[in-house]
């Protein structure tokens, strides 16, 4: 089975200890990642605390949320459109 990846509480774990003085090289060997991933972690979540990290995935859910509701109501409107469409 596929990991899932890893949480933004572990990524901003990784960024830290990168931060606190070890190498790049060594950090990523620790916990089993490749540079390039370290790399764009860093491009996405450099300067983020846990809390801003946390309320980053909140409203990236809450976003996921209201695109699934507007693509389920455009869908209706479309169905209700061709079925008026029919009766004329």
């Amino acid at each position: 089975m596929a990991k899932k990846g890893h949480s933004e509480e572990e990524i901003l774990h990784v960024l830290r200890e990168a931060e606190s003085g070890e190498t790049v090289v060594e950090v990523c060997r620790k916990h089993g990642i490749s540079q390039q991933s370290f790399y764009l972690w860093k491009k996405k979540y450099s300067g983020l605390g846990l809390s801003e990290l946390r309320e980053l995935r909140q409203l990236r859910e809450e976003n996921n949320k209201l695109k699934r509701l507007v693509a389920d109501l455009s869908l209706d409107r479309h169905i209700l459109q061709e079925i008026v469409a029919k009766k004329l």
